[in-house]
């Protein structure tokens, strides 16, 4: 396995084990705790003006503080992805500025992008020759593109209410589509059988040790986008949470290596339809309990017993942030008000941030000069049929 230079193996996030990159691939295999990428950090030399010097193109530009070097990558120019200014928005919540990190420019159209482009190097590195997981939809998209770019067989778990736009291109990427009655845990549980049998390098989320990994250049390339200012709050429509991880990730290696002085608050916004990360927040807890009866139009983060919970709840601790939700009607009304009063298009379900962000600004949480950052985790057009129809159940 062909590796960067200050990458210094595995760290379980439960026990502290350290393992050997080559050897393991995913779970600790001592507890079964999540996997994390280590770096000797007084290896990496790397300041503001390295930075402002490289092309702006593409995740690998942070090459030191990935595992798996530009070279050996599987990828498709991820990342990168403007961060778009709202000043309508800004004076509507009643804050300094509001910019959205518009992920929906991605390959396939997602913020999945970049966990796979990460995934998938590491699978081919370690002589995968078929990978697996159970996606709500972006991902399976995401992983049967990276696959067939990395010349791998893909197997795809999704639940049947994942959007036509996913299926579709799983389908056209070649993918080994599995299309499962229920939800997603439904589809997690088959995934899980079928792997019982097979020889499939997972792919799916905290699985790997990549997914997060890849994602933590959202907060990296947003700080640069803002010449250097860290914002006061980045609002994340979470799920499973692996974009979120990722970024306080990011933001602590940029304050250890002396790039930023601060860290910025990060928000959880889910559905109240199913908000296992809100309700232990609120709670006090430490770890969820998984949601009964989840019920909310939003699939992508409809995931009832999200595993890496005590990650998510001490990211949201750590930085200072917080947790909230909204029901779907204020979801959907916010994806169209975005589209409306800026012209970005934000998907149903990533529009949970900017419903989460109106209910934080309405509670008094952000100062009338805060910068606050909203992840449109994903393009509109693959849930554009979402949001036509709440125009038309409102007489539009």
């Amino acid at each position: 396995m062909e590796t960067t230079a200050a990458f210094d193996g595995l760290v379980c996030t439960d026990c502290g084990e350290r393992f050997d990159p080559t050897a393991v691939t995913h779970e600790c295999s001592d507890c079964g705790g999540v996997l994390d990428p280590n770096y000797e950090y007084d290896r990496i030399d790397i300041a503001r003006d390295d930075l402002e010097n490289r092309p702006f193109d593409g995740m690998w530009r942070y090459e030191e503080l990935l595992p798996i070097p530009r070279e050996s990558a599987v990828t498709m120019d991820e990342g990168t992805t403007p961060l778009v200014e709202c000043p309508n928005l800004a004076d509507e919540l009643g804050v300094g500025r509001v910019l959205i990190k518009d992920e929906g420019r991605n390959p396939t159209g997602s913020f999945k992008d970049r966990g796979h482009a990460l995934a998938v190097s590491a699978a081919r590195e370690h002589g995968a020759s078929d990978i697996a997981l159970t996606s709500a939809g972006n991902a399976g998209q995401s992983a049967a593109a990276y696959a067939a770019r990395a010349g791998l067989d893909s197997h795809v778990f999704v639940p049947s209410r994942a959007n036509f736009v996913n299926k579709a291109m799983i389908n056209v990427h070649g993918g080994d589509m599995n299309v499962i009655g229920g939800r997603f845990p439904d589809a997690a549980a088959a995934c899980a059988d079928a792997m019982e049998s097979e020889d499939w390098y997972s792919t799916s989320s905290f699985s790997t040790p990549y997914r997060h990994e890849g994602k933590k250049t959202m907060l990296y390339e947003t700080i640069e986008q803002l010449d250097w200012d860290v914002p006061d709050g980045i609002v994340y429509p979470t799920g499973g949470g692996v974009g979120l991880v990722g970024m306080h990730k990011g933001a602590q290696e940029f304050e250890q290596l002396g790039l930023t002085d601060e860290i910025p608050a990060l928000y959880a916004a889910q559905s109240s339809g199913c908000a296992p990360i809100v309700e232990a927040w609120e709670a006090g807890e430490d770890i969820h309990e998984p949601w009964d009866v989840p019920d909310t139009i939003c699939g992508g983060i409809e995931i009832p017993d999200p595993g890496a919970s005590p990650l998510i709840l001490d990211a949201l601790d750590e930085s200072g942030g917080g947790a909230v939700a909204t029901p779907d009607e204020s979801i959907l009304d916010s994806a169209i008000t975005v589209a409306q009063h800026t012209g970005v298009e934000m998907g149903a379900t990533c529009a949970a941030a900017a419903s989460g962000a109106w209910d934080l600004a309405e509670r008094g949480v952000f100062g009338a000069d805060d910068t606050i950052v909203l992840m449109n985790t994903a393009s509109a057009n693959k849930e554009a049929d979402i949001l036509r129809s709440h125009l038309m159940g409102k007489g539009i």
